[in-house]
């Protein structure tokens, strides 16, 4: 089991995980049974996410008692260059998106405004960002110089952009962390180098909040970037 994730809607109550055996399995956690089983992939599944909550007309948070409906989808990305889009209610495919030259190794939805994007990271060492709607590609991030095996959307915002977002960062095995802005495929932001002996690449990151010890300016907690390496350590950035 190459991935897993949990929905962000029904309080996590269904996981998805994508295989070394060419599936994905959704599964219903408070059961423990499989709902369904996608195989169109024919390759390894290397990564798996499933779309994050949405407004409804009244501008509340959907509920959803059972599994579907709703305009949920599940995103799948594998060895095989491809990343699919599927329907929960129907558990069909009603997507493949195509560019990347090498395996997909990372995919992520958006939210809020970049609701309607995915973004994806591949082994041919571009971050890529797509529309959900159109299955087209908007941007092709370029740059690393090894696979890059996470990509994730960040917390920052550029100043005089409309969106609550608009900086991505990737992890890589070429032990680098860059940081882009999605209006723009030119240059990265800022480039964060891992521990050349003792990390060797960065696996998998993500930006969590910790609790200070000490108030500071009425803050009570500090963004922290947090990275798995290759070789092992765990490394927290201030």
């Amino acid at each position: 089991v190459c991935a897993i994730e949990f929905s962000q809607f029904n309080g996590g109550r269904y996981l998805c995980s994508g295989s070394c055996d060419e599936t994905m399995h959704l599964w219903d956690v408070e059961t423990s049974k499989s709902l369904h089983v996608f195989n169109e992939h024919e390759d390894v599944v290397e990564c798996v996410d499933i779309s994050p909550l949405q407004n409804n007309n009244n501008n509340e948070m959907n509920n959803i008692g059972v599994i579907g409906g709703n305009g949920y989808t599940i995103c799948s990305g594998s060895i095989n260059q491809t990343i699919r889009i599927w329907d929960i209610e129907t558990t069909k495919q009603f997507n493949v998106l195509r560019g990347h030259e090498g395996g997909v190794n990372s995919v992520k939805y958006g939210s809020n405004e970049l609701l309607n994007t995915i973004l994806s990271g591949s082994d041919d060492e571009s971050v890529r960002l797509w529309d959900i709607r159109s299955g087209q590609q908007i941007q092709v991030f370029n740059g690393h110089t090894g696979y890059v095996l996470s990509v994730e959307y960040s917390p920052f915002v550029i100043k005089n952009s409309d969106c609550d977002s608009n900086v991505i960062y990737s992890g890589s095995r070429d032990n680098t962390i860059r940081f882009w802005d999605i209006r723009s495929n030119k240059n990265q932001l800022y480039v964060i180098n891992g521990d050349e002996e003792a990390d060797d690449g960065i696996i998998c990151l993500k930006f969590i909040a910790l609790k200070k010890k000490k108030e500071t300016k009425n803050i009570k907690y500090d963004l922290n970037l947090c990275y798995g390496s290759w070789k092992g350590p765990i490394r927290i950035w201030r």
